[in-house]
């Protein structure tokens, strides 16, 4: 096991990280930016160090500073978190070509499903279900003409290199396919400097699904059940819940072992998370696949009870994972955010003047803010999740409900009044969602 182990980010993934290395007796090593310099994460680790100015390209995502600052302080290895760096190959290998244990996959894996054409070439050979569309990439207009007549429309037009929803165009007849091309070539350009784009069959109100699994380098690996996080605005997710209301034992086992399939074709090994859109008929097909721990990740961890960053620190250090874990009750999260919904969710950077965080049986709060913290305008806008957990998904519902009916964030717009309004409309309650069931409720007023 490492004796010390620096955390390359910030905010609550970064405190999640300290508390799991305490928990196992490791030392910690904070980087931050100048804008950080109050944060949690800091105050709690072990050890801490500047790596920069606020903006993340001169600080966070600095890999030289980085990995000088693990050598420096003799961190063995580096957790990344979420975002940043965590699903950056360069970086893995950098660490590894230093001696440094990178925790998480190998710079292969993280490659290899970075590329969405080449993750989707990987499904199909696999045997993995799959949204029906082309093999690759599409190298030009007419290519994407053919593709699409062969698919049927409407087809979506995506960033090989994507993420995040950006370069992703929907083409609904032949007369746009020319312009939603071109559209999310250069959208994909601008985002990833990487033009190359696919096509898919454009699935109409889906459900977004995904199935955490976890793996060891001694060639095992177990899936977690599923989470279904299909409550999103542009492509973001602002609420999870485990198990999803609309899986049958049928389809998790199905989904399950599609996601076992999808993990094995690439031998992966730590957290990760395969990606299925769910149709309203009950089909599923791969989307994606996540090679990082996901902010969602204490829903999981809430109905199994595995500590999923421990899980993840014991692999990169060559232990054996455990067996599949056995679910119980239901969970819910939600993201606060210092955004203003009144106002298009603008961000809302700024000083918290009070902060309360509720309690009570099945609820958890994740957060590095406090009362006097000033939110920085550089980094996500992402406060803290709220996870409640019950027997059932009523039980879970109604703990989620009342707890942000008791959370207190002064000083700051927050989503907490948005996602009271999600948590009790009918349709959330009864289960009957899709990825566009926020553009419908905001339309409906």
């Amino acid at each position: 096991m490492f004796k010390k182990i620096l955390i390359a980010n910030r905010g609550e993934i970064a405190l999640r990280v300290i508390r799991a290395c305490r928990e196992l007796g490791i030392g910690t090593v904070a980087v931050y930016s100048e804008a950080d310099r109050d944060s949690l994460h800091v105050r709690f680790s072990d050890e801490d160090i500047c790596i920069g100015p606020p903006p993340g390209r001169d600080s966070y995502l600095n890999i030289p500073r980085i990995v000088a600052a693990a050598e420096i302080t003799g961190a063995e290895a580096i957790h990344p978190g979420y975002g940043f760096l965590a699903e950056n190959a360069e970086f893995a290998e950098i660490c590894d070509r230093s001696g440094i244990v990178f925790i998480g996959p190998t710079a292969d894996q993280i490659r290899r499903m970075g590329d969405k054409a080449e993750a989707r070439r990987t499904m199909i050979e696999a045997g993995v279900p799959v949204v029906p569309g082309s093999k690759g990439a599409v190298e030009d207009v007419d290519a994407a003409r053919v593709e699409a007549e062969r698919i049927g429309y409407p087809v979506i037009i995506k960033a090989a290199a994507g993420g995040g929803g950006k370069g992703m165009r929907v083409a609904e007849s032949a007369d746009v396919v020319e312009s939603t091309f071109m559209m999310a070539r250069n959208e994909a350009a601008a985002a990833f400097n990487d033009a190359r784009v696919y096509i898919e069959r454009f699935i109409q109100r889906p459900r977004h699904v995904e199935i955490q699994v976890m793996g060891d380098r001694h060639g095992n690996l177990v899936h977690l059940g599923e989470r279904d996080c299909s409550i999103q605005r542009r492509h973001q997710k602002l609420i999870e819940e485990s198990p999803s209301p609309a899986i049958t034992p049928e389809t998790r086992q199905a989904m399950g072992d599609a996601a076992i399939l999808a993990g094995r074709a690439i031998d992966y090994s730590n957290a990760g998370t395969v990606e299925f859109l769910l149709t309203e008929s009950g089909e599923f097909f791969f989307m994606e696949m996540n090679t990082r721990i996901q902010v969602e990740h204490p829903v999981t961890e809430m109905v199994t009870g595995v500590d999923l960053v421990k899980e993840q620190i014991r692999s990169a250090a060559g232990e054996r994972i455990g067996g599949p874990p056995t679910l119980s009750g239901h969970a819910i999260e939600c993201r606060i955010n210092a955004e203003d919904p009144a106002h298009d969710f603008r961000p809302s950077p700024g000083r918290i003047t009070a902060f309360h965080a509720p309690g009570g049986p099945g609820i958890r709060i994740d957060t590095h803010v406090y009362a006097g913290y000033s939110v920085p305008p550089y980094y996500d806008s992402l406060l803290g999740k709220l996870i409640a957990h019950g027997s059932t998904r009523e039980e879970a519902l109604g703990r989620a409900y009342q707890a942000l009916e008791e959370f207190i964030i002064e000083g700051v717009k927050t989503t907490i009044p948005f996602l009271r309004d999600v948590l009790r409309h009918p349709d959330f309650v009864a289960g009957k969602i899709d990825t566009h069931f926020l553009e419908r409720m905001q339309k409906a007023g």
